[in-house]
C-alpha cells in the first residue's frame, strides 16, 4: 500500500502487471474461484506512481471458502 501498482483488473479478473491471470476479486480480496485460466491481457506499460494512500491498517484475512491469491501479484 505504498502507491505502487501491483496488478490490473478486467472486470473481476485480476492480472499481474505483466498480464498473467492471478484470480478473481471477491469482497476486496483476490481469490481462486477455480474458473480456469482467463488468459493474459498484456502489459499496460508503466502506470506510474499513484501516490501514497496512507496506511489503512491490517484488515486481516477472512475465509470466504476460496484460497487467497494476493501473494501471486507480488511474485516476479
Amino acid at each position: 500500500m505504498n502507491g505502487r501498482a501491483v496488478g490490473q483488473l478486467n472486470g473481476t479478473h485480476v492480472h499481474k502487471l505483466s498480464g498473467g491471470y492471478v484470480g478473481e476479486l471477491h469482497r476486496d480480496m483476490v481469490v481462486d474461484k477455480h474458473l480456469g485460466d482467463c488468459g493474459n491481457i498484456g502489459n499496460p506499460g508503466n502506470p506510474s506512481n499513484a501516490g501514497n494512500p496512507g496506511n489503512p491498517g491490517n484488515r486481516g484475512s477472512v475465509n470466504y471458502g476460496y484460497p487467497d491469491m494476493f501473494h501471486k501479484l507480488l511474485e516476479a
